[in-house]
C-alpha cells in the first residue's frame, strides 16, 4: 500500500486511491489537485500508490488567499468578498487547476479543518469541494464534518475527494 502515509491512514482509504487511480488509468484521465486545507494529503495519497501514480499530473497546495490568487489566477477581489472557503473559491480552485495543468479532472477542496483563525467566523469542519474534468460539468459538494480536529476533518475530505474524482471519471 502507500509507503509513505500508510501508517497514518486508514487502509480503506489507500485502497479507494487505488481503485480511483486505477479508474484513471483505464480511462487515461490524468488528474489534478488544489488543496487548501489538507495541505497537500491528497496529492501525497496519490503519488504514494506505486503502479499507477503517474496519472496523477500536478497539484497545487494553496493554503494562503495570496496563493490561490497567485497559483491559480482566483480573483482576489472574488476571494474577499465570497471567503475562501466557499462554494466560489472551490469551484474557481478546480477551473484553475484545470487551466494550469495537463490534467483532464481536477479536484479542489477549501475549508476548515480545525478552528477558524481569530479575524474569521467560519464553522470548524466545514469544507467545499469541486471537480470538473475538460469538456465537463462542474460538481460541487458541501460538507459539514464538525469539530473532530484537524486529522479527523482532514481524512474524511479525503475520502470525500476520491469519491468525487471516482465520480467525474465515471461521468
Amino acid at each position: 500500500m502507500a509507503e509513505t502515509l500508510g501508517p497514518a491512514l486508514p487502509h480503506e482509504l489507500q485502497e479507494k486511491a487505488r481503485d480511483v487511480l486505477e479508474k484513471a488509468c483505464e480511462a487515461d484521465m490524468p488528474i489534478t489537485a488544489a488543496e487548501s486545507c489538507t495541505g497537500g494529503l491528497l496529492s501525497a495519497l496519490l503519488t504514494d500508490i506505486p503502479g499507477c501514480s503517474h496519472i496523477f499530473e500536478r497539484s497545487f497546495i494553496v493554503y494562503s488567499d495570496e496563493a490561490k490568487c497567485d497559483l491559480l489566477g482566483l480573483d482576489r477581489q472574488m476571494v474577499t468578498d465570497c471567503g475562501a472557503v466557499s462554494r466560489e473559491v472551490a469551484i474557481a480552485m478546480a477551473r484553475g487547476a484545470l487551466s494550469h495543468a495537463r490534467a483532464r479532472v481536477a479536484l479542489s477542496i477549501t475549508g476548515y479543518a480545525g478552528p477558524p483563525g481569530k479575524d474569521d467566523e467560519g464553522e470548524e469542519g466545514l469544507v467545499h469541494f469541486a471537480c470538473c474534468s475538460k469538456g465537463g460539468a462542474m460538481n460541487h459538494k458541501e460538507c459539514h464534518f464538525g469539530p473532530q480536529g484537524r486529522q479527523g476533518v482532514r481524512i474524511a475530505a479525503l475520502d470525500t475527494a476520491l469519491d468525487l474524482i471516482a465520480e467525474q471519471i465515471d461521468a
